[in-house]
């Protein structure tokens, strides 16, 4: 079937991030200062067991970054007797890569609500009681069938536990070749081979004596396949988390919603870097009057309360894109342009804090000998600040970076849970908690939306903080410091 490939907004800048992580590696593996600091980090276990996790956000997110238009059925078209030539029509639905992989939950909506791995729904409604000639009884209240979930029942009362544990016990049967089969290609990838055929270096590996912690790695992917494979399984069959009000599976909402929060958490870096590092090392090294107006801006800038300042720029988005439909055609590309202004948005309020570590760390790098000596030489101001302050302060810019995304992650869920934060059509964390908020005070309580939203929120978050605290200690050089000093009154 022809596809109409689409790049929002958004997917750009995904790929523009990506070719520059993967130039960054490269001038990394080139330099001996960066490289052993990074170095660090691969043998903390905590963080590679985090990163395991988010490669796994990671790859969903990829995945939902690829979009593109399905074509229309072809229409008969005949002129004098022979087929006519007509031109492509495609669909105005922009779909991803994860919509096609998610396509046989994604489209299996039910009429409501219903519990995970149910296979009725979950408020009672009035049913029609055939008899066994196939004619109307009577209509009584109780908990109808679903359609899709559990479906393939016939008695589900006595089928349904057995085939629930069927299903999980084959995704866990799947589960652990194919870790076996990653483990080996992860290892032969990052390890000589000679190594890898080694009966010792297995043997290091789950001893945990290995340089790079592959013990915490391999079991931290044995945790992820044996969740994700059984849930591959059992969403062929069930709603493994659920249906929310208008029926579509929660399982495929939280998926959804992994991109929007990749996007605010990375994208808003972006916007935020070139006000933060430009301004604060000019600040800080410049003094003087630049120092004073730089200073009086982003205080005034923090007076003004965010929420409403991010209120306002959203409402008037919302008036431009009313006022201007020709440019955005399709629905999902007014979501993404307000998604895409969201980010520049929280860039604008949120780079104020990084600017002032900049400014009081250039303040004392610029009385050091060094920077002393190039002015002595009558090296420009500029050339200065490019070649002997910036690189000085890159790991004060590179532990903010990882250190807030996990915050802008749940600024998204705070803002479009006040109805500021991404279009209403757009999935995300915050809408899923927005949609819960009524859900969590009727009876029955429906409490499944919320705690997918939660739950894959806490695996986010905890993995990038934990990802964020190894960073910080192999870049800053006050706890290498003080890390070094302990360890030698220990052996003292």
């Amino acid at each position: 079937m022809p596809i109409l490939p689409v790049i929002l907004w958004t997917d750009a800048l995904v790929y523009i991030l990506l070719a520059a992580v993967a130039g960054f590696v490269w001038y990394v593996r080139r330099h001996e200062h960066l490289r052993a600091p990074w170095w660090r980090v691969a043998q903390t276990p905590a963080a590679m067991s985090a990163l395991v996790l988010l490669a796994a956000f990671m790859f969903a997110g990829l995945l939902d970054s690829v979009h593109f238009r399905l074509a229309l059925p072809a229409t008969p078209a005949t002129q004098e007797g022979k087929d006519a030539p007509r031109s492509v029509a495609y669909a105005v639905e922009v779909k991803s890569v994860l919509d096609v992989l998610l396509s046989s939950i994604a489209n299996r909506p039910e009429r409501t609500y219903s519990a995970p791995l149910a296979t009725h729904a979950y408020a009672k409604e009035t049913v029609e009681v055939e008899g066994a000639d196939g004619k109307f009884v009577k209509q009584v209240r109780d908990y109808p069938r679903l359609k899709y979930g559990g479906a393939h029942l016939t008695d589900p009362q006595r089928e349904w536990r057995s085939d629930v544990t069927l299903s999980a016990f084959r995704g866990l049967a799947l589960a652990l070749p194919l870790w076996l089969l990653l483990s080996l290609f992860l290892v032969a990838a990052c390890t000589p081979l000679e190594q890898v055929a080694s009966r010792d270096f297995w043997r290091d590996v789950w001893g945990g004596k290995t340089e790079v912690p592959w013990r915490a790695v391999l079991i931290t992917l044995a945790g992820v396949l044996l969740v994700i494979v059984p849930v591959v399984f059992l969403s062929g069959r069930y709603h493994v988390l659920g249906t929310d009000k208008v029926g579509l599976d929660v399982l495929y909402l939280s998926l959804k919603s992994v991109r929007t929060a990749l996007v605010i958490g990375t994208l808003t870096t972006l916007v935020m870097l070139p006000f933060s590092v430009l301004l604060g090392i000019m600040a800080g090294y410049l003094r003087g009057l630049a120092d004073d107006v730089i200073q009086y801006f982003y205080t005034t800038l923090n007076s003004i309360p965010a929420v409403l300042l991010i209120a306002a720029a959203v409402l008037a988005l919302q008036v431009y894109i009313e006022t201007h439909p020709g440019m955005f055609p399709t629905a999902a590309q007014r979501a993404d342009f307000r998604l895409l202004w969201l980010c520049i948005i929280l860039g604008v309020t949120s780079w104020t804090g990084l600017c002032r570590l900049l400014r009081g760390e250039a303040l004392k790098l610029r009385e050091l000998e060094y920077v002393q000596a190039a002015q002595a030489f009558g090296v420009s101001q500029w050339r200065i600040m490019l070649r002997h302050i910036l690189p000085n302060v890159m790991h004060i810019v590179l532990i903010s970076v990882v250190m807030d995304f996990s915050g802008l992650v749940l600024a998204e869920a705070v803002l479009s849970y006040v109805g500021v934060g991404v279009d209403p059509s757009m999935i995300s964390f915050g809408t899923m908690i927005n949609a819960a908020r009524l859900e969590m005070g009727r009876e029955p309580m429906v409490w499944w939306s919320l705690a997918s939203a939660f739950v894959f929120m806490l695996a986010l978050v905890l993995a990038a903080n934990l990802f964020a605290d190894a960073v910080r200690d192999a870049f800053d050089p006050r706890v290498r410091i003080g890390g070094r000093k302990m360890r030698l009154a220990g052996e003292a």
